[in-house]
């Protein structure tokens, strides 16, 4: 069990931005600009190498989800997403989620 499966199952806090049946958003603990949110599915997907052709409407569910939640945070100056898969592609927690990354210019490449 990973610790957004705990955050999904509420046993520890965070602070939610946005949920519906099938994904949550909430605050990134550790924010690498001043508004860093962690889209993240409900159900446990590993990440990208995880989704099967089944999980396509999942995958478009959360894709679709993404502007919602900026739209939310009010990010009309654009915003970044990112997916880290893989150890090194960075990711660090093994359930899928999308970074959404806003406040301040990103440069590239980004590191």
């Amino acid at each position: 069990m990973t610790i957004f499966t705990k955050i999904i199952n509420r046993e520890i806090p965070a602070d939610i931005v946005y949920e519906d049946d099938l994904c949550l958003a909430f605050r990134d603990v550790s924010p690498q600009a001043p508004t860093h949110v962690l889209l993240i599915p409900k159900r446990p997907v590993e990440s990208l190498d995880g989704f099967t052709d089944e999980d396509s409407s999942l995958a478009g569910h959360l894709l679709l989800t993404v502007p919602k939640v900026a739209a939310q945070l009010g990010l009309e100056n654009g915003y970044r997403t990112v997916i880290n898969t893989g150890t090194e592609g960075g990711q660090t927690v093994f359930h899928l989620h999308i970074h959404i990354l806003a406040g301040r210019s990103l440069t590239w490449p980004p590191g």
